[in-house]
């Protein structure tokens, strides 16, 4: 079951989570969403709130609304939200790290790990 905050609405919470699915490739370009029922059954909440997501996606010119076919990936929105998390990254996220990580003496080297084989 899927837990929702207070920090921002339900349908944006779920047009985030499934952003995060669009940039790890699921579904690819050009393939088409679940349902809105699919959607609102897999996450426990009103078809409405998903429309709203879906529509907060449309809106961002990742997905496209197709009349009788349903939601798909537009070309091109693995990129557009690749482009947009790594800027957020580095304006929001980088930053409090970077100090932390002088706070408490760490460098490069010392993050220096083997990844697995």
């Amino acid at each position: 079951m899927q837990t929702w905050n207070d920090s921002a609405p339900i349908y944006q919470q779920l047009a985030d989570r499934l952003a995060v699915q669009l940039l790890d490739g699921s579904p690819p370009e050009g393939e088409a969403l679940p349902s809105v029922r699919a959607l609102a059954s897999q996450y426990v909440i009103n078809p409405l709130t998903v429309s709203r997501a879906l529509q907060a996606l449309v809106d961002q010119q990742l997905i496209e609304s197709r009349r009788g076919m349903g939601m798909y990936v537009m070309a091109g929105a693995r990129q557009q939200l690749l482009r947009a998390e790594r800027h957020r990254f580095l304006e929001q996220e980088w930053p409090a790290l970077r100090a932390k990580l002088k706070r408490l003496g760490l460098s490069a080297k010392d993050l220096n790990w083997e990844s697995p084989q």
